[in-house]
């Protein structure tokens, strides 16, 4: 007999609402930054609002990866669509990894060929920058908060592009004033290159575990740890075994057999494996634990 978790999603709302926050924002930041160009002509904010109207695309597309991984189980797909979670995540890793191989390629050639960044100095630039800088650091606060509350790779890939925006515009906030008082216009080539080193750094962490989860690679040996001390304390149950689990998106889906003394009723068993069940999901939301019912028949030699 098999005791099954239910389809249900609880962390599926506040996926959805920081992917759709984040569309916003992008959204906000392409109006802001179009202002600033036309205002001041600068390069450089032309180049950050070409950035934000790749955030809209790769926002809108975590926002649709998110919302089909809501979808609850079918009979086309037993397990949910939480997997779609893991296809966005690999897909924006590749882009950010890409993104951050073409920051980090212009800043060493502005290094070395010693031209100024060109970042302007009215006005109406810096408080675009300031502006967006806010919007942005307040975006990625909440995709943190959320990304580890739920697990979701899709909002974790999401945040990391977003914070590998914010740490250029710091970077340019800080260059223009290093550049208007010292005359340091190199500030700028630095901070770049820093921030393409952390944006690579994330983009292979979370394109690794997406890869992972694809390719049905074992859950977190921390979250199976813990599972089987619960399991190995529980009353009533007098062994276990043959424990498998793989991940999709920001679901855990473990197998697992118990051994129970034979001559208890099948109400008892069966109270014995759903009290179980709800203690271990109790402790790890993100699971979905699958339990198989074994007769225990003492100890093995």
């Amino acid at each position: 007999m098999f005791v099954m978790a239910a389809p249900a999603r609880p962390s599926a709302h506040p996926t959805i609402a920081v992917a759709r926050a984040a569309v916003a924002v992008a959204l906000a930041l392409v109006l802001i930054k179009a202002w600033a160009l036309a205002a001041t002509g600068a390069l450089s904010v032309a180049a950050s609002l070409a950035d934000s109207a790749l955030d809209v695309l790769m926002s809108a597309t975590a926002l649709v990866a998110v919302r089909y991984a809501a979808r609850p189980a079918d009979d086309d797909h037993a397990f949910g669509h939480t997997s779609v979670e893991d296809l966005s995540a690999l897909a924006q890793a590749v882009a950010v990894t890409a993104a951050a191989v073409a920051i980090a390629w212009a800043a060493a050639l502005r290094l070395i060929e010693g031209r100024p960044s060109g970042i302007a100095s009215e006005g109406p630039a810096l408080i675009a920058l300031a502006l967006s800088a806010a919007l942005t650091g307040a975006l990625v606060l909440w995709q943190g908060r959320v990304a580890r509350r739920t697990g979701s790779r899709v909002i974790a890939a999401d945040r990391l592009h977003y914070l590998g925006d914010l740490v250029p515009t710091l970077g340019a906030m800080a260059s223009l004033f290093a550049s208007m008082r010292w005359g340091l216009w190199q500030v700028d080539s630095v901070v770049a290159l820093a921030a393409a080193a952390v944006m690579l750094r994330g983009a292979w962490r979370i394109g690794a575990g997406a890869w992972d989860a694809l390719m049905d690679r074992r859950a977190d040996p921390t979250v199976i740890e813990g599972i089987g001390r619960i399991v190995g304390g529980w009353p009533g149950v007098r062994g276990w075994h043959d424990l498998r689990s793989r991940s999709a998106g920001s679901r855990i889906f473990v197998n697992l057999h118990v051994e129970l003394d034979g001559d208890q009723t099948l109400a008892e068993a069966h109270a014995i494996a759903a009290a179980l069940r709800r203690a271990v999901e109790t402790a790890y939301p993100q699971v979905d634990l699958l339990i198989h019912k074994d007769v225990w028949r003492g100890p093995r030699r």
